[in-house]
């Protein structure tokens, strides 16, 4: 990780909340790294590395950008292959 690395996670998904309607809009063009979902990547690695009480703290605020995630975007009908599967917000579909 780098330093900022969670500033910049939780910023990408402040940003991504933001915008209007429904359901996240899934970009037409892949950005590599850029997503939310490579956000929540970086949240998982840095709460692996944090003490007890900082833990505690980031994972009150990620069980509110989970819920919010998990609200905005739609279970995914189609098989999903667990060899390529990160985290479970990579099972997750978002509408164009």
């Amino acid at each position: 990780m780098w330093p900022g690395a969670v500033a910049d996670a939780l910023a990408r998904f402040e940003w991504a909340f933001r915008q209007p309607g429904r359901y996240l809009n899934a970009s037409q063009v892949w950005q590599p790294g850029l997503e939310v979902e490579y956000a929540r990547d970086d949240l998982e690695e840095v709460m692996l590395h944090l003490p007890g009480g900082a833990r505690r703290d980031l994972g009150r605020l990620i069980a509110r950008i989970d819920e919010e995630f998990e609200r905005r975007t739609l279970p995914n009908p189609g098989p999903v292959n667990v060899f390529r599967m990160g985290g479970w917000w990579w099972s997750r579909i978002r509408e164009y």
